[in-house]
């Protein structure tokens, strides 16, 4: 019966181990999916890959861009994509759920009429001029929309893990020809979680049917061994065998015990060969692994708000700019301002500064221009970020406030920057950069995948209406406590008070030799009051004002720049009866109590930053 069990073993072995074979080979599913779309060129300049295309399948997307000899590829948030499409025609790459496949078509999108105010514009050229050169093809690359952006040349291949509201813009990168076909593969979870216990099963039995046939040999040769108690009586004489030629030696059952031993390692060997084949799409998965996050995360799209009648023509707010945005912009204008502070072309820090931040590098440029040991202007951290709080928009201009520290010098105080993108073609600028003070506290704010909802400069919910903030707080520096408005803002830590307020005139009056007078006078900037919500019903406030200094002689006499930052921005080394003045530019951020605020009803100064902006003769 050994024998029997043996043969069963064997075949069951071979059953097993070839089903878990045939799982990985014959068997094997795919282990992707892929779909393609293929476009004509000459249609339109832009493709767009829609999230319905890319949600087709779940699982990371492998895009693959052919037909052009250089492409260009990013991604961002749909809504993003379209604003900055705007009117141009674009090819739309969707997905047909009943044919599952990919479909693409012509969209000309409607004009928008989009009554959001924008950044002033250069003026508009003359009919001679507009006809004479044809305007620029818009070019994606570099825009703070994207998550991220990728070129090659004739085959681009990227992988991205995006969520349901993101979607592709492909383009000819350098004005080349259009790429004619886009690619999306998926993978396929072809996991044979049953081959590797078959397989390994197999082995076992294997081996039980071997261990089988070894008892079997064994207990025939017992039953074959010298009987006992024989009955007594003369015996035959058995023939001798033959003796074996010296040809024969080694060739009997030891030779043959040696041989099958042989013969059964291979056979053992393959159960081993195939266990070191193994991997984890062999054997069965019991843990419970949550989803991977995406490569490219972005916020969730925002929730309405139900209604009973749900409007279907109300936009729907967002948040500016999503973290990974927000730290990708980052990186590119530190790098920027670092070259740019090194060059001193205030045409090109035009790029990615404006107002307040760009009127304090264009002054400091100019003075190391003549004064070359002046010292360059604070550095602009990329990371960490320890604040991302974006404006929840629809539109545009959009407003994010974000707060870096400098990983590179410890002792440089985080600097508080708030940027301003006016349109959907335009990048992030720096409107105001400030330096917060070494004991701000920052009142608590929404994450950035809510954002914060922006504060009309007549809101009435706060302590003071923030269009009137930097109005207040310049005649506390001029006046200090004799200030109407002196209690209503904290005076404790506020160190600036103490440098430009009346106490720092005194000083720099007591400096001042006898024959001149020195007057003072504060102006709120040109620069809009940028004011964003906070979890406790206050508002994160940032202005600018404008500290004017003029210095008369008082006997007749004139007077003129000394040596020095002023001097070497005025260019002006002659001496004047009328007097000089110097211009302080300062930016800052306030933090304003909401109205039954409990714990706070003060204004707090958050940080500032002060720079010489202006010297010349008194007009």
């Amino acid at each position: 019966m050994r024998f029997v069990f043996a043969i069963v073993a064997f075949i069951a072995a071979a059953v097993m181990i070839g089903l878990g074979i045939a799982q990985r080979t014959v068997f094997l599913e795919p282990d992707r999916v892929s779909m393609s779309a293929e476009l004509s060129g000459g249609e339109a300049d832009f493709i767009v890959v829609e999230p319905e295309a890319l949600a087709a399948h779940p699982g990371k997307q492998t895009i693959t861009v052919s037909g052009s000899p250089k492409a260009f590829l990013s991604y961002g948030r749909s809504s993003d994509v379209e604003a900055w499409l705007g009117d141009t025609p674009y090819v739309s790459v969707g997905y047909d759920e009943g044919a599952d496949e990919l479909t693409n078509e012509i969209v000309v999108p409607k004009p928008v009429d989009d009554s959001t105010p924008v950044a002033p514009t250069t003026p508009p050229t003359t009919g001679t001029e507009a006809d004479a050169v044809a305007p620029e093809e818009p070019s994606p690359s570099g825009s703070d929309l994207w998550l991220d952006e990728f070129t090659d040349d004739l085959v681009l291949t990227t992988t991205i893990d995006v969520p349901d509201d993101i979607a592709l813009l492909v383009s000819a990168d350098g004005g080349d020809e259009l790429p004619s076909r886009v690619k999306i593969d998926w993978p396929l979870d072809n996991a044979t979680p049953w081959a590797g216990p078959l397989i390994v099963g197999g082995a076992l039995v294997f081996l039980v049917g071997i261990a089988l046939v070894i008892a079997g040999f064994m207990n025939h040769r017992r039953m074959r061994g010298p009987r006992r108690n024989l009955p007594k009586g003369p015996r035959g004489k058995l023939p001798s065998a033959p003796k074996p030629g010296r040809t024969q030696i080694g060739g009997g059952r030891r030779s043959i015990g040696r041989a099958k031993r042989v013969a059964i390692v291979p056979l053992l060997v393959i159960p081993a060969l195939a266990l070191s084949a193994c991997s984890a799409d062999y054997w069965p998965n019991f843990d419970q692994q949550a989803a991977p996050e995406t490569t490219a995360p972005a916020t969730a799209p925002a929730t309405p708000v139900p209604t009973d009648e749900p409007e279907e023509d109300t936009p729907v707010t967002q948040p500016a700019v999503t973290v990974p945005q927000m730290e990708r912009i980052m990186r590119r204008v530190a790098v920027f301002a670092t070259d740019v502070d090194a060059s001193r072309d205030a045409t090109v820090a035009a790029e990615r500064f404006t107002g307040p931040a760009l009127e304090a590098r264009t002054a400091n440029y100019a003075i190391r221009g003549s004064l070359a040991e002046h010292p360059l202007p604070t550095p602009i951290p990329a990371s960490p970020l320890t604040l991302t709080l974006p404006q929840q928009a629809t539109g545009w201009p959009r407003t994010v406030l974000t707060i870096a520290k400098n990983s590179d010098d410890p002792t440089i105080a985080p600097s508080a920057l708030t940027l301003v993108q006016q349109s959907p073609r335009e990048n992030y600028k720096i409107l105001y950069a400030i330096s917060l003070a070494p004991d701000a506290e920052v009142p608590e704010v929404a994450p950035a995948s809510i954002g914060a909802a922006p504060i009309s400069p007549e809101f009435k919910g706060l302590v003071m209406p923030t269009g009137q903030v930097a109005a207040a707080y310049a005649d506390v520096l001029l006046k200090g406590e004799a200030s109407e408005f002196y209690p209503m803002f904290d005076a404790e830590g506020d160190t600036l008070m103490q440098q430009l307020g009346p106490a720092g005139q005194k000083a720099i009056n007591d400096g001042l030799p006898a024959t001149v007078d020195a007057s003072y006078s504060n102006a709120v900037g040109d620069s809009p009051t940028i004011a964003l919500a906070t979890n406790d019903a206050g508002a994160l406030v940032s202005v600018s004002i404008e500290q004017t200094e003029n210095v008369v002689p008082n006997d007749g006499g004139t007077i003129g720049f000394q040596p020095g930052p002023a001097a070497a921005l005025s260019g002006f080394t002659g001496k004047s009866a009328k007097g000089v003045q110097r211009v302080i530019g300062i930016q800052l951020l306030f933090y304003v109590p909401g109205v039954g605020n409990e714990s706070e009803d003060q204004i707090r100064l958050l940080g500032w930053s002060e720079s010489l902006i202006g010297a010349s003769e008194v007009p």
